[in-house]
């Protein structure tokens, strides 16, 4: 497990810049006036040059909605793919609506909500200390393979009794001060789903469809425990884009479990880059899109990610401090989602990978995107704001 610590660790380090499948367009996207050839072009190189068997991507924008969609290589543009940590935003989410909803306070001590049944070992962390990798539990940079931990990548038991687990772990020794120090991924995002499950009387699975299916239509999106069944921190090759092939489980791995299409992962970024909205339904508050990409960390005790680019952390996204209002969230099997706020637009990248191959990509289709937006001078009216 030390080595996996070692892998996970160079898979956040790697710095990250500022021929078949299918391709549509969203028809309000006025026609001719935003050319992806550029950038298809340079996925589809990077397929070839890295050996990939495929990729898929889809490009959204605040006022034109969907403007773009492509698979490449053998994979189609409606292919599943596990993403790993880009994961985080979509399971902090999940948490955000339950706090608009009255359910959850997320600055309130986690003991208000299960003190009674689970003691007091864990009693005054907060949930937004959890998605925030700032709790001091044991990360995954520390130790991926901790003991007291394991649970967390098993698809036996359930999501709750994991999180009790966890809550009660005998790790005294080990964990250090909340809002003290990042300390990336691991348990604390399992004690945040079990807190949800809790508040919520519901599974965690009714939880997403609830947040995302019955709002913004994102019937693709699924958890899983992806790390159970001996593929360790590699992409799962027994998985080919088919649930079925999944463990069923009621443990889902809440930071790095999730399975969706470029589309639906599309559909979320829209919704964070309008405020919450779904079309005409409310998903998130706007302020909470607004929380969950701040950048927490920076501004409650002065923190700093290791990652070279993306120094800040907020709830569930990574914090570009050079680029104001860029947020990503890259996962270890090679899928990036970003938003580019102030440019007004959003993309997310997927391929069956790992980071080596993600840095190539962002690094090359990056600085497209933004010139194609740049460019059009769609986000003018929103930079004079």
């Amino acid at each position: 497990m030390r080595t996996l610590s070692a892998a996970l660790l160079a898979s956040l380090l790697i710095p990250l810049p500022g021929c078949g499948g299918s391709s549509t367009t969203d028809p309000e996207r006025p026609a001719g006036s935003l050319d992806f050839a550029e950038f298809d072009k340079a996925v589809e190189a990077s397929i070839v040059a890295l050996g990939l068997e495929g990729a898929a991507a889809v490009v959204v924008h605040r006022d034109l909605g969907v403007v773009h969609i492509r698979g490449y290589g053998a994979f189609a543009s409606d292919r599943l793919f596990l993403i790993a940590s880009s994961s985080k935003p979509l399971s902090a989410g999940v948490l955000m609506r339950l706090a608009d909803q009255g359910l959850l306070d997320i600055d309130a001590p986690i003991g208000t909500y299960v003190g009674e049944r689970w003691g007091d070992e864990k009693a005054t962390l907060t949930v937004a200390q959890l998605l925030s990798n700032s709790s001091g539990l044991v990360g995954l940079m520390d130790d991926p393979g901790y003991g007291p931990y394991r649970c967390q990548y098993s698809s036996a038991g359930t999501l709750t009794s994991c999180a009790r687990e966890i809550y009660e772990a005998a790790d005294a020794g080990d964990i250090t001060p909340p809002d003290t120090r990042f300390r990336y991924g691991g348990a604390q995002w399992q004690l945040a789903g079990g807190i949800a499950e809790i508040v919520s009387g519901k599974s965690w699975d009714q939880l997403v469809r609830e947040t995302y299916l019955e709002t913004c239509g994102a019937a693709s999106l699924g958890y899983t425990n992806p790390f159970d069944g001996g593929s360790g921190f590699r992409y799962p090759d027994e998985f080919q884009g088919d649930p079925a092939n999944l463990p069923d489980t009621d443990n889902p791995n809440i930071e790095g479990g999730a399975y969706i299409t470029v589309e639906d992962y599309g559909r979320i970024l829209l919704m964070h880059l309008r405020g919450g909205l779904c079309g005409k339904r409310r998903v998130l508050s706007e302020s909470a899109v607004a929380r969950m990409r701040e950048d927490r960390i920076g501004a409650v005790y002065g923190g700093s990610t290791p990652h070279p680019t993306l120094r800040g952390y907020g709830l569930g996204w990574w914090v570009d401090r050079e680029n104001d209002g860029v947020v990503a969230s890259p996962g270890l099997y090679g899928a990036i989602p970003w938003l580019d706020a102030r440019r007004g637009y959003g993309a997310f990248i997927a391929i069956e990978a790992s980071a080596a191959e993600r840095r190539h990509l962002w690094t090359l289709t990056r600085p497209i995107l933004d010139r194609i937006f740049d460019e059009a001078d769609l986000g003018a009216e929103q930079r004079k704001r």
